[in-house]
Order: C-alpha cells, then structure tokens, then sequence
C-alpha cells in the first residue's frame, strides 16, 4: 500500500503569505495616493513652530519697531508660498529655520488680517492683528488653521 504524501499549503504558510500581500498593498496604496492627505497637517505643525519662533525672537530683542527697516526677523509675514520672518521669507535659505515653504506640494497660506503680522515685546499682535489672527493652510484636500489669540497665544484650529 502506497502512501502519497499531502500536497498543498499549510495554513500558516497562507497566513503569512495573505500578511505580505496586505503590507505590499498598504504601501502601495499610500503611494498612489501620495502626501496631500496629511500635508497640510503636518504643515501646520511646522507653521505653529516658526510662528512661536518669530515671536519669541521678537520677545528677546528689546528693538524698537519703528527704527527697523527692510525685512525684519522679529516680524512674521505670511506670502502664499511662504510663512515665516521677512528677512527668512525673502532669502528663502535652507541654513534658516524660521520659515516654512510651500515647496511646490500643493499647500498655499492666507490670512485673515494683513500679511505682515508685528508683535510687541510680551509677544502680542499688534495693528490688524491685534484682536488675533487666522492663517489658514490649504492643500488639495485638507484645510487647516493656526490661530493667534489677542494675547499671543498660538494654536492649532480645526482641520477640515
């Protein structure tokens, strides 16, 4: 009598077979739809920090505004392709950290008030922005805020 060995898989084998085709489709899927769908959150965050450093640049420097002319480091502008001090927007160099580009991913920034936002040396806005600030970071799909409150505080706003 002739026994023929068992052919086939075993379970475990299809097991780990059918995990491998769902991490390879995870991370193909995550290409094919690319970063637009987190980019403009992961924006904010970078926009929150280079705003809090403005402000704090601006809170240590004990100058006097109106003396300053040209682009200022104690002074956040926010462009459509760029957010940060106006001297780092204008040079747009990467030995800078405080500005954040759009680099060409589809996020583009507004404001509610003027684009030249000033702080005084306790950190509040000052002129238009005084009763606080709006900056809105869109993406293709994403819409996201940052807000500055009367009293300088800077904070993440909805994301929709």
């Amino acid at each position: 009598m002739d026994i023929k060995p068992a052919r086939g898989f075993t379970l475990v084998e299809l097991i780990v077979v059918i995990l491998l085709l769902a991490i390879v489709s995870v991370y193909a899927a995550s290409r094919m739809f690319g970063r637009d769908s987190v980019a403009a959150m992961v924006v904010r965050q970078q926009v929150i920090s280079v705003i809090r450093q403005v402000q704090v640049n601006r809170m240590q420097s004990n100058v006097d505004l109106s003396n300053v002319t040209g682009d200022s480091s104690f002074v956040l502008a926010v462009n459509s392709d760029c957010i940060g001090s106006q001297q780092a927007c204008a040079l747009k160099a990467d030995t800078r950290s405080d500005w954040v580009d759009s680099d060409g991913n589809g996020v583009f920034f507004s404001v509610n008030t003027s684009p030249i936002i000033n702080f005084d040396l306790l950190g509040n806005p000052l002129d238009s922005s005084a009763s606080g600030a709006v900056i809105t970071i869109s993406s293709s799909q994403d819409k996201c805020e940052v807000k500055i409150n009367a009293q300088g505080y800077v904070f993440s706003g909805d994301c929709s």
